[in-house]
């Protein structure tokens, strides 16, 4: 199995190879577009990887975030793009496993015809929080007091259609409980909200919750497998009692179908290159992303996990009750 290294010096001989190639692109600056607002752990992950790019590339990079209808806006406006390797995608699980399943009839692009992987760039844990006023300590704490409310108390996290969004709505399913979803448009958009005391709590990325707590918002649950290294004391939701709970979130880079295979592999091969420099580990890892293994970053092993993420979602958006909308 080729390490990270191996991956990168691969994907610069495969650029190197085409010289007419090599040599023009890229001839202007590269977008990479965000579909949420600025802030976010989206919109953190893409401005440390275009200062990443400008120096692999020696050209400027724009980050343009387009937030609005589940990230839809971004995704289409990428996916019709030229196929040229300038205009890119930072994506979550929404625009290209989840959407598909709840908002078909509002779609505009085919994420499986017109957008190409890139490479997996990392894991983003949801984890599950709630204002300091609330009157709960734990996850079980939670779930008991929300059935003692039913219909009273609401979650919000960063838009419909979201994996936080089905996250919450597979725990109501789970648990047996009935919060309402408050949709946000972004995680950073809630946090006003919630401090506030004016929504219960929030299923949400680790990196949005991460920088308030200690004050007044605390961690209830990790909803992953296992807990999260940035929440190491927040026990997984599996750990209190809701068996086989999962949901996280992830981050990858995506091209409009059609970009060269030579510049999909310099792109890719840059990416990996940036995520064996130890400076930028330690920032990637601040925004509460995890990392993923060497063959998953690829654009074939990119690929192969939004195949198999997009099975596992529409699953869980049928049991979940979610209905295309």
């Amino acid at each position: 199995m080729l390490n990270r290294r191996q991956f990168t010096a691969a994907g610069l001989a495969a650029l190197a190879a085409t010289p007419a190639r090599a040599q023009t692109w890229p001839d202007r600056p590269i977008r990479i577009l965000a579909g949420y607002p600025a802030g976010g752990g989206i919109d953190l992950v893409a401005r440390l990887f275009a200062e990443q790019m400008k120096t692999a590339f020696n050209q400027t990079v724009i980050v343009e975030n387009r937030p609005g209808a589940s990230a839809m806006i971004a995704s289409n406006a990428v996916a019709k793009a030229a196929p040229d390797g300038l205009t890119l995608l930072m994506a979550a699980s929404g625009e290209v496993a989840i959407n598909q399943h709840i908002h078909k009839d509002r779609m505009t692009y085919d994420p499986a015809r017109e957008l190409s992987p890139v490479a997996l760039v990392g894991i983003v844990p949801c984890v599950v929080v709630v204002a300091a006023a609330t009157p709960v300590k734990d996850g079980r704490e939670l779930i008991a007091y929300a059935r003692a409310n039913k219909g009273k108390l609401s979650f919000s996290s960063s838009g419909i259609g979201n994996p936080q969004q089905l996250a919450g709505e597979l725990m109501n399913h789970m648990a047996g409980t009935d919060v309402l979803h408050v949709p946000y448009r972004g995680g950073g958009a809630l946090v006003p909200d919630l401090l506030s005391g004016s929504i219960t709590g929030a299923m949400t990325e680790v990196s949005t919750a991460l920088p308030h707590l200690g004050g007044k918002v605390r961690i209830l649950a990790v909803a992953s497998a296992k807990r999260a290294p940035k929440a190491p004391d927040s026990p997984t939701m599996i750990e209190q009692g809701v068996k086989d709970f999962t949901a996280a979130s992830y981050v990858g880079i995506l091209a409009p179908t059609g970009t060269p295979a030579e510049v999909v592999k310099a792109l890719e091969a840059a990416l990996i290159k940036a995520l064996n420099d130890k400076g930028t580990q330690e920032k990637f890892l601040a925004t509460g992303a995890e990392l993923v293994p060497d063959e998953l970053m690829t654009s074939k092993g990119f690929g192969d996990y939004i195949r198999r993420e997009y099975e596992l979602a529409r699953e869980a958006a049928k049991l979940a009750g979610l209905t295309p909308a």
